[in-house]
């Protein structure tokens, strides 16, 4: 049975910035408002030309590169999205078309902003089943195109932007494990409505809706519950990790995850001041950015974890 291993990452982040500030005139809100309760500065937004599957394929294209495989190389593809192209076909064969990639396995997960984390756990065990040898993937979103501007519960928190891995059958130690949990009792707390379904007007889009409080409470337990697991599963201890990369919704959560795993901040990637929450985007852009800095370097075990609407919550470890 082979390993299943990251061989390069790739990442994307639209061009436009908006900052809180940039909120005062829209909302009652306030810079240090927003700073103080999520940790967010500014978030990238798409423009009118791009899409998911537009920044997808920037950030397949870079973990492409990092890794030297060539896209004819690619036998599974799938991207992890809350906020797809179309409905059908999948944004992951959207992607296949614009990467001109041949007959594939191609498909998305939605799992909010635990869809990279999901959609690594899915291309692990295809790998090890002999399924695929060089997989993509990605987590994509353009949170900026399912919000409601007058909810200040949700519009200043989310952005948009798109991270991705190559993932290939290795003789080497590379994704050690990946866990996933769901749990639908929750449902109510962060969700968005089926456009189709659930539309009273012809041309109503349906909004993000999210209960922050009591998202924020499950989030802390369940997250510092699955370090635990993790490292349990793998017979590790806390010290055993380097890097924590995790989902970035909140600073608040961020931090109480790190105190759970003993682990200084300087020895977790954080990005959220600058990109906002980027849901399913959001681990695979910090893992890149610390890859591509110089932070996480060959050898070192990375803990990833994510929590998202359902709710759905994942972590993988995995040595780079």
């Amino acid at each position: 049975m082979f390993n299943a291993k990251i061989t390069g990452t790739g990442s994307y982040l639209p061009k436009k910035i908006v900052s809180n500030k940039d909120f005062e005139s829209i909302i009652d809100t306030s810079d240090e408002w927003i700073y103080e309760r999520t940790g967010i500065r500014q978030r990238h937004v798409i423009s009118a030309d791009e899409t998911t599957s537009s920044m997808a394929e920037v950030a397949a294209n870079n973990a492409l590169q990092a890794a030297g495989v060539d896209p004819s190389e690619i036998d599974l593809i799938i991207v992890g999205t809350s906020s797809p192209d179309r409905v059908f076909p999948s944004t992951a064969c959207l992607l296949q078309n614009k990467l001109a990639v041949g007959d594939c396995v191609a498909f998305d997960v939605q799992a909010a902003c635990s869809g990279f984390i999901y959609a690594l756990g899915i291309a692990e065990q295809f790998i090890k089943a002999g399924g695929a040898k060089k997989a993509l993937v990605i987590g994509a979103e353009a949170n900026s195109r399912i919000l409601n501007y007058e909810d200040r519960s949700t519009c200043v928190i989310f952005g948009d932007g798109a991270g991705a891995v190559v993932v290939e059958a290795s003789e080497e130690k590379g994704i050690l494990s990946t866990h996933m949990n769901s749990d639908g009792r929750y449902q109510d707390l962060l969700y968005i409505n089926n456009p189709i379904k659930d539309q009273k007007h012809d041309g109503e889009q349906a909004h993000m809706t999210m209960h922050g409080n009591d998202v924020y409470k499950v989030a802390v337990k369940t997250l510092s519950r699955i370090v635990d697991e993790t490292l349990e599963a793998n017979g590790m201890v806390k010290s055993d990790v380097d890097w924590l990369i995790p989902h970035q919704a909140n600073i608040r959560i961020i931090n109480s995850v790190a105190k759970k795993l003993k682990m200084p901040m300087e020895k977790v990637v954080v990005t959220i001041a600058e990109q906002g929450n980027t849901s399913a985007a959001s681990v695979p852009l910090a893992l890149d950015q610390a890859v591509r800095d110089g932070r996480i370097k060959k050898g070192e075990t990375i803990l990833m974890e994510a929590f998202g609407g359902g709710f759905v919550w994942g972590s993988a470890l995995v040595k780079m």
